[in-house]
């Protein structure tokens, strides 16, 4: 890199505009540059955070006019056209026809999916590796690549008939972030008055201090096996899902290591407690996702920082009743496991009304009759219940209400409660006041609209939180759908949150 009196100019250049001719810069920079006083921007003692953040970011020193460094800030360049393109690429590898999105960890369509990721992340220059289940990792080394790295990303599995955004934009958006990190180059001050051709440009720049880690996290979603977050669960430690998983089997009756291998992974070895992690691998892990709720695009918010994760639970419960013929028995001689399962059901909305909060919710998302016939009194029922709260205490007892309630239903209506099983009681995760703070900044020196809020959903962002600081970006989605075909972020509104987790990530890199 040529230098003129130790100073450089910054530009962002997306991928597609390095294709243009060198006399498209010629006609665009120079108007822009030249006309500056060199002498001014020499003397030039530029105050804007985001500008001091790719200085020290890039190691090089970075002076601008004022206009030259607000046009940076607002022109971070991401590429919105190839990032949809992306997004609509992955959501083919689905076992269900467009627009909706069926993608089961392990199957077919899962592999060619991962398949997709890995190649994105080797095309922006990242070194990829995978663990025995299938957690993907792509890294750009930094400079002082003995850190701890920054760690951000999400997952691409989907459950039946869902839509295209939920994960995806955290880990397509991160491949992105990476890029545009990357797209920042350089022209030396001392090509200016040559010819456009003589131009000497540098993508020597940009070079994180700790290494970025980029996580494609396996199987968030609980479809197969019936356990949310698989993957970060086991990176957070989880000794006890790793000796459950051993057992573990789906509804076809094929064991999670089979599937596993199926996939391509466990081949060589099946002690999964090789994916632990130790708790400050990373410096810090942030995660950009769709809110997968209405409130930022009903109040015209940009950015969502979310400050807290609330405390889910889940719960099967199966009944046992003695069924028979629908005409035959009568209905004071009945013992019904049908109606108890839908007693219970209430019982789960009476119990989180009564919590007084409006934090606390709970949903019976399956409930199943045996034998399943129109004339055919239900022996058996099974239900698998989710509650979640951000206080974890108030949350605790709406499950014991709820083992209370299916208690006394089996013993009034004469049926056997046959299982109460909590199958998850995981904590809150509390985001890191860093990592808040980055990402506010971020937002403000990007002129994006931004509130802090909670997070009601859960994400691989609450075990992350285990391993190390943790923080997440939300963006709109329409009218708050999600896990439905419906499911839609706007390009803007994706371009925003790549542009703050970029800017974000480049500050949390100096740490």
């Amino acid at each position: 890199m040529k230098y003129y009196g130790n100073k450089s100019i910054l530009l962002s250049i997306s991928k597609p505009q390095l294709n243009m001719s060198l006399r498209f810069y010629h006609s665009l920079l120079l108007l822009q540059l030249i006309f500056c006083s060199i002498s001014a921007i020499l003397s030039q003692d530029n105050g804007d955070p985001a500008i001091r953040t790719m200085e020290a970011f890039s190691g090089y020193p970075i002076h601008e006019s004022n206009s030259f460094a607000t046009d940076f800030v607002s022109s971070l360049s991401v590429d919105a056209l190839t990032l949809q393109k992306q997004i609509d690429e992955l959501s083919t590898f689905s076992d269900t026809p467009a627009p909706s999105v069926t993608r089961i960890l392990y199957s077919e369509k899962d592999v060619l999916a991962r398949r997709y990721i890995k190649n994105l992340m080797t095309l922006a220059g990242l070194s990829v590796r995978e663990d025995i289940v299938g957690n993907i990792f792509g890294r750009w080394t930094g400079h002082e690549a003995e850190l701890a790295p920054l760690a951000t990303g999400s997952h691409i599995d989907a459950i039946p008939y869902s839509g295209k955004y939920d994960g995806v934009v955290g880990v397509l958006g991160a491949i992105e972030a990476i890029n545009v990190l990357k797209s920042i180059w350089y022209i030396d001050q001392f090509s200016f008055g040559l010819s456009c051709a003589d131009w000497n440009f540098n993508r020597y720049g940009f070079k994180p201090k700790r290494s970025l880690e980029v996580i494609m996290f396996t199987s968030e979603e609980p479809t197969r096996f019936g356990i949310s977050c698989l993957g970060s669960r086991l990176l957070a430690g989880s000794e006890a899902l790793a000796k459950d998983l051993m057992s573990t089997v789906d509804s076809q009756n094929i064991s999670f290591l089979d599937a596993a291998r199926s996939a391509g992974y466990a081949k060589e070895q099946d002690d999964l407690s090789s994916v632990f992690l130790k708790k400050g691998s990373y410096s810090a892990f942030l995660e950009l996702h769709i809110e997968q709720g209405p409130i930022l695009e009903e109040e015209g918010t940009s950015i969502g920082i979310v400050t807290a994760i609330a405390a889910p639970a889940s719960l099967k419960v199966d009944f046992e009743g003695n069924g028979g013929h629908a005409g035959a028995v009568l209905m004071p001689k009945r013992n019904d496991a049908g109606l108890a399962a839908a007693e219970l059901a209430l019982a789960v909305e009476k119990h989180v009304l009564d919590s007084g909060s409006v934090d606390t919710v709970g949903t019976v998302g399956i409930l199943e009759l045996h034998p399943g016939a129109i004339n055919s009194i239900p022996s058996k029922s099974h239900l698998e219940i989710d509650t979640r709260d951000i206080d974890e205490k108030r949350r605790n007892i709406v499950v014991e209400k709820i083992h209370q309630s299916a208690v006394s239903i089996a013993k009034t209506r004469g049926v056997v409660l046959s299982e109460f099983k909590i199958i998850n009681q995981d904590p809150p995760a509390l985001s890191e006041k860093l990592i808040i703070e980055a990402a506010e900044a971020a937002s403000k020196e990007l002129n994006l609209t931004h509130k802090l809020m909670i997070s009601r959903a859960y994400h691989d962002s609450l075990f992350m939180a285990r391993v190390s600081p943790m923080g997440m970006i939300f963006i709109p989605c329409y009218k708050g759908y999600s896990h439905k075909p419906e499911e839609y972020a706007s390009g803007q509104d994706i371009a925003n949150g790549v542009k703050v987790l970029a800017l974000t990530l480049a500050k949390l890199s100096l740490q």
